[in-house]
């Protein structure tokens, strides 16, 4: 006799199931000591790139990433790789995959809007990428079933995205065949 997720021999090995990597997600209270050190770390590390500093006379908070933003090609690549970094120790403590897609969303956002000149800098330090990746990572470790709604948030976004590229084409494909209007090709 097998076990539920033990194939007899000579059979392909069973399906992982949700609820067994429900299981493998350690909750906030269950946590070891050296995965509480890595969540602090990746906590400290958040605070320092999106909310380190206040700005006086209001409730702005800022960080490191819109002031590396500032310097051309190297401090946005540099905001990514720490950005990164939270998304990895995410992946080593365990949180969903639909989960760290979101997570490389919220980070893609941040990177391709933040790359703009001035206006991504504001972006930035709006936005928060990391912020919102430390509170989703710690949203997982309090409720791992919360992947559901990740994976809903993912597949609702890569239908924008789709919808959004085909209307891009679509517009550019109208702008080819209104110029060749004009110019008498067609």
């Amino acid at each position: 006799m097998t076990r539920a997720n033990e194939s007899p021999p000579g059979d392909a090995p069973a399906p992982v199931r949700d609820e067994d990597a429900d299981a493998r997600l350690p909750r906030a209270a269950d946590l070891t000591e050296a995965e509480r050190v890595r969540l602090a770390r990746v906590r400290r590390l958040s605070r320092a790139l999106d909310s380190a500093v206040a700005i006086p006379g209001t409730n702005v908070r800022v960080g490191l990433d819109p002031v590396l933003g500032l310097l051309p090609g190297v401090g946005d690549a540099a905001a990514g790789a720490l950005s990164a970094y939270v998304i990895a120790e995410a992946a080593a403590l365990g949180v969903p995959r639909a989960t760290l897609a979101r997570m490389c969303l919220h980070v893609l956002v941040d990177a391709v809007v933040g790359s703009l000149p001035l206006v991504g800098d504001a972006f930035d330090a709006v936005w928060r990428a990391n912020d919102r990746n430390v509170r989703l990572l710690e949203a997982r470790l309090d409720d791992p079933r919360g992947e559901r709604r990740d994976r809903r948030v993912v597949a609702a976004l890569g239908l924008g995205i789709l919808l959004l590229t085909v209307a891009v084409g679509a517009a550019g494909l109208a702008a080819v065949w209104w110029l060749s209007g004009v110019a008498g090709v067609v």
